[in-house]
């Protein structure tokens, strides 16, 4: 896969399965991300787990489970059935198999790659700064049911008020640097910390707002929090 047109999207599984599974969500995103190949584009997309992740690991809690790690890995195992459902969206445009293994180098002409989570330990937002990383992408644009970062959670305060531009360190203050299997995270601290050392740059945005993220990859304004060591 060419590294350098490479566009990592982080896609959380509240967008996919809120509920039930949004199939009008993922009818407009199947759209969208082929149109955008055809203008050249290619993409990695690291599949979250949603509320599926959430029902078995709270089950899994109810039930006496305490293993950090075995909770994770019932999350992990969540997040493979909804990237196989979005990777068979895509048909041939999108490589045949989801990404088992980070770590190995995908050699592909597909201009789309779908992953799920990788290892216990991190969330799918790690994962998808880890593939930013390697195939030396720039940026991971983080898509979720929220339209950007607040100061405070605007669902308890009406005061919260939006943050454009943002720092790593100014992140990491307002969600701590210890990350926990199903944690409710803006984006993982774990990210946030390999994201500052490699000097990547994060984007949070709303992944129902499709025109939103129509203008962010075509370079034009958009709403969202851009987090990055410059700031």
């Amino acid at each position: 896969m060419e590294k350098e047109k490479i566009t990592v999207l982080s896609l959380g599984g509240s967008l996919i399965v809120p509920d039930d599974i949004n199939e009008d969500f993922l009818d407009q995103f199947k759209k969208f991300i082929l149109g955008w190949t055809k203008r050249g584009k290619r993409f990695f997309i690291v599949v979250g787990g949603g509320k599926t992740a959430r029902v078995y690991q709270r089950a899994a809690k109810e039930l006496g489970v305490k293993d950090k790690a075995a909770l994770d890995q019932i999350g992990i195992n969540s997040t493979y059935i909804n990237a196989e459902l979005v990777r068979a969206l895509f048909g041939k445009a999108a490589h045949p198999e989801i990404v088992r293994d980070y770590a190995k180098t995908i050699e592909t002409k597909a201009k789309i790659i779908v992953a799920p989570g990788w290892k216990p330990g991190c969330s799918t937002d790690f994962d998808a700064v880890y593939a930013a990383w390697k195939y030396k992408a720039k940026q991971v644009i983080n898509l979720s049911n929220i339209e950007c970062l607040y100061n405070k959670d605007p669902k308890i305060y009406p005061d919260a008020e939006p943050i454009e531009l943002t720092s790593f360190a100014k992140l990491l203050k307002i969600t701590g640097k210890v990350w926990l299997p199903g944690a409710n995270m803006p984006f993982d601290p774990k990210a946030s910390q390999m994201a500052q050392k490699y000097n990547l740059e994060v984007i949070i945005a709303n992944g129902k707002d499709l025109d939103n993220l129509d203008n962010l990859l075509a370079g034009k304004p958009f709403k969202g929090t851009v987090v990055s060591n410059d700031f």
